[in-house]
């Protein structure tokens, strides 16, 4: 007799029905597993068959064979030994195939028949629920993180021997969490701008960046302020929608980095990476996939600290996700792709010493100079909107009263990115740095003086078209900062002067 029990695998951030076919027949004895299996799902038979003696279900000598369809899909992890197991206990007779029918089952079991947390629960429960699936057996750990999909029965046993006398007649209470849905969540964040003087031309900077989404280059000596300017940001951003922290959770399910099981990503993320980091780090992939650090900044900021001291080739290897929002990765048998629309901040001091341009201080020769900020390739600086100069603070400037608060820019940053969600209903866009092609032209249209302004411009500083349309996307998020609905001239001006420094630094 064959029993088919429902389960699921992860590919990238979508989850994928998994079948567990069992079957057990008299003969030889034997455990067989196929379907594309590495060796943590195959190591299950070891952990299922000491589970169910030590749960009084001693398996019988004879011969098991497990697929796992469709058979083309590679398999990971532990997540199949409680699938596995409720198969055998139904060919064994102990439980009705029936009461599998319709069911979502996914756990780690250990030697005691203890269930434990796995990885990618969120995707694998959400995709099992749109497949028309209304129940789902998870170890207890992973419970919450199953209870935000809502609609989704979730039973969350302590053991084996639980689940089976569940089977025979002895309920186990439905967990239940309370729903979230609808709620906007705000980064609860200690740094604030308020403590931080001078530096009046970053913070509009970063309050532009912050306002459209657009990536940012902080060039400065060292102790300019750039890295404490930089770490601000994420207090700054409007709140994450259910939707946006959903989609952010699932990520971190996936990579197995959820500190609270079952609690939602609220804050968004900040990640800050050193700068010996991997290509595979930072961009994802290796043996097994598994996302990297511009994944794990979806919806919030990756912080590239010291820009020119990451490997080049690193550094490269942003530029499509900067492009598209989102990272591909091919291996042999699979192709996986990962979100990654987030913001990227990064810092660099002018040369190696930092002190380029301060007269004496720079002990830096021109080839060094060159050498230093050629690390950092055309397209790439292409692809980063706002280049700001974070010039040494003067003492006048700590005896000033204090700026605006985070709370006070945040606000004026909502303001812009709500005029931004009700231009984009209809466009499927959040931000207008992601305004491309002719939504550009449709959204950005200008009046004859800033035709003739950014005309001058486009020739004198020998824009590419990309560097075009970043002044445009630019002028459009000033615009709306103001509550204007049509960019002027003014609004041009303050763009280009964000595109020049690598005129500065880069000629």
């Amino acid at each position: 007799m064959v029993v088919k029990v429902l389960s699921g695998a992860v590919s990238g951030v979508c989850g994928i029905g998994i079948v567990v076919e069992v079957d057990m027949v008299a003969g030889m004895p034997g455990f067989d597993m196929v379907g594309l299996a590495d060796s943590a799902v195959k190591e299950a038979r070891e952990r299922v068959r000491t589970a169910l003696r030590n749960s009084f279900a001693v398996m019988p000598p004879r011969r098991v064979t497990v697929n796992l369809a469709p058979a083309d899909i590679r398999k990971e992890g532990s997540a199949y030994d409680l699938p596995i197991a409720l198969g055998i206990l139904a060919c064994m007779g102990n439980l009705s195939p029936k009461d599998l029918e319709g069911v979502f089952v996914a756990g780690e079991l250990s030697l005691d028949g203890e269930l434990r947390p796995i990885s990618g629960v969120l995707p694998m429960v959400d995709s099992a629920f749109a497949a028309g699936i209304k129940t789902c057996i998870v170890p207890p750990a992973n419970a919450r993180e199953a209870a935000l999909v809502e609609g989704v029965r979730v039973l969350a046993p302590e053991t084996l021997q639980q689940l089976i006398k569940h089977f025979e007649g002895e309920e186990i209470p439905e967990f239940r969490a309370e729903s979230d849905s609808g709620e906007t969540y705000e980064f609860e964040n200690m740094l604030d701008f308020a403590d931080v003087r001078g530096q009046e031309n970053v913070k509009r900077a970063l309050k532009i960046s912050a306002a459209g989404g657009h990536n940012i280059l902080l060039i400065g000596p060292p102790g300019s302020g750039k890295t404490m300017l930089a770490r601000r940001l994420p207090g700054i951003l409007g709140g994450l929608s259910f939707n946006q922290s959903l989609d952010v959770t699932k990520i971190y399910s996936v990579a197995g980095l959820i500190v609270d099981r079952g609690e939602l990503i609220r804050a968004r993320p900040f990640r800050n990476p050193h700068h010996t980091i991997s290509y595979s780090a930072l961009v994802g992939g290796g043996r097994i996939p598994r996302p990297g650090e511009v994944s794990l900044a979806h919806n919030g900021v990756l912080f590239l600290d010291e820009l020119p001291e990451f490997q080049r080739n690193v550094l490269e290897a942003l530029r499509q996700p900067l492009e598209d929002g989102e990272v591909t990765i091919s291996r042999a048998n699979s192709t996986i792709t990962y979100p990654c629309n987030f913001v990227l901040a990064a810092s660099m001091n002018p040369c190696p010493c930092g002190f380029f341009g301060e007269g004496n201080k720079c002990s830096c020769t021109e080839r060094m100079v060159s050498k230093y900020l050629d690390k950092i390739s055309g397209p790439l600086l292409d692809r980063i909107d706002i280049h700001v100069e974070a010039a040494r603070v003067n003492y006048k400037d700590f005896e000033g009263a204090p700026g605006e608060t985070s709370a006070q820019i945040k606000a004026h940053v909502e303001q812009a990115a709500e005029i931004q969600r009700a231009r984009y209903k209809d466009e499927r866009l959040s931000s207008n740095a992601e305004l491309s092609g002719g939504l550009i032209e449709k959204y950005c249209p200008l009046d004859e003086e800033s035709k003739a302004l950014i005309g001058k411009v486009y020739d004198v500083m020998g824009l590419s078209a990309r560097g075009y349309h970043k002044i445009l996307k630019l002028a459009r998020t000033i615009a709306d900062l103001e509550a204007s609905e049509n960019i002027k001239a003014a609004h041009i001006a303050e763009a280009v002067q964000y595109r020049a420094l690598d005129r500065k630094y880069w000629n």
